[in-house]
């Protein structure tokens, strides 16, 4: 496996991607983000052009679709996207991460061509349906369920805050079988948006990521054929959980995207308005490094799945700092640049709104440091040397 360290050969490796994706995104995102942004409109158009350039299906093998890449390229563009524009950079991490993933990683064969082959080629896009009312960070408390038939599944209950739904082909969908075993009576099942019984409810109107569509799942006795089960049943919270590791890469990606837009934005500013002092030379060089130690967290977190290795405590580490690093560089541009940054003319303001999701969607800061801390100390339990760096 690539060493983290290895910064000129990670670059010659990569560069070609990234200077396409960027070259995309100048071209067709950078010109209309701060309209979409300020209408609330979903990006359609756009998601059309990046599916037609395989961005949609990075990590997954052409067979299915995909470009057959790794997830370092997938962080790679994420980052690239939410760059310019953070609620596209969202809508291609969820698509990818959470509507494809799980059905790519534990979906039948038959599965695979069915679904992966559409979302990852852009055919359609994917959602995963997770989130309740009532259950946010506790899985424990998830209350849509799903009543066993002769040929299928029976859904009832609601889902909230689900990424792209309105527009997404499939859910893929968390379920209890059984309220009384908790966490082990989840299970997945691939919900086709056209079945009988589900519905979308209320669309909601964020503090930010305004170009992004998030809206409610309403089931109502919807039938799930028998063949849409994903993976076995009661192995739902496994499959959501490794799923949520990989999402949590993206995020960072996603974030690490917002944090370096947003000191695009300020050293832009200094371009035209310069300033020579030291508190502005602290607040240039202190984001700069902060952005830096978040690309090879995002970067070696990326890398460790590539190499097929376990990644709870690494996704969680670049997630939560550079969620946390995300919010805090567009915070430094805003009282760099002072009371314009408050105006719609610097999208520096777009970038703090759209930063803080970071540090909530696919688990909060909160959980996040749950995971590290308990990743350390089962390490020390086990007598092995913790060793965040281990290979």
């Amino acid at each position: 496996m690539m060493n983290i360290v290895d910064g000129p050969k990670l670059e010659s490796k990569y560069d070609t991607f990234r200077t396409n994706v960027s070259e995309f995104v100048r071209k067709e995102i950078a010109p209309c983000a701060s309209e979409i942004y300020r209408n609330e409109e979903f990006p359609i158009d756009i998601i059309k052009k990046l599916a037609g350039k395989g961005y949609l299906g990075i990590p997954y093998p052409k067979e299915y679709g995909g470009l057959g890449l790794d997830y370092l390229s997938y962080a790679i563009a994420a980052e690239e996207i939410s760059r310019v524009c953070a609620s596209t950079g969202l809508t291609v991490c969820a698509h990818t991460s959470l509507g494809t993933y799980p059905i790519y990683r534990f979906g039948t064969e038959e599965q695979k061509k069915k679904y992966v082959t559409q979302l990852a080629s852009g055919k359609f896009l994917g959602a995963f349906g997770l989130t309740e009312p009532n259950a946010g960070s506790d899985a424990a408390a998830i209350e849509t369920t799903a009543k066993k038939t002769t040929d299928g599944y029976i859904l009832n209950g609601t889902k909230r805050f689900i990424t792209s739904a309105e527009y997404a082909g499939t859910v893929v969908v968390a379920a209890t079988l059984d309220k009384s075993l908790g966490v082990k009576g989840i299970t997945c099942f691939i919900v086709e948006t056209g079945f009988k019984g589900y519905s979308i409810g209320q669309k909601e109107h964020k503090l930010g990521l305004l170009a992004s569509n998030t809206v409610e799942l309403i089931f109502e006795d919807c039938f799930v054929p028998k063949e849409n089960l994903l993976g076995q049943e009661f192995d739902g919270y496994k499959i959501f959980m490794e799923t949520l590791d990989g999402g949590r890469i993206s995020i960072g990606g996603h974030a690490l995207g917002i944090a370096q837009g947003a000191l695009d934005v300020g050293l832009a500013w200094l371009s035209k308005h310069p300033m020579k002092s030291q508190q502005v030379s602290k607040i240039i060089a202190d984001v700069t490094t902060h952005i830096y130690a978040t690309r090879l967290m995002v970067y070696d977190a990326a890398m460790k799945k590539d190499a097929g290795i376990r990644v709870d405590q690494e996704a969680a580490m670049a997630k939560l700092y550079a969620s946390e690093v995300g919010t805090w560089a567009a915070g430094e541009m805003m009282r760099l640049i002072g009371l314009e940054s408050l105006t719609k003319d610097y999208p520096v303001e777009r970038f703090y709104r759209d930063a803080k999701l970071s540090e909530i969607g696919e688990g909060t800061s909160e959980i996040m440091r749950l995971i590290i801390a308990r990743e350390m100390i089962k390490k020390f339990k086990g007598e092995e040397k913790p060793d965040v760096f281990r290979k």
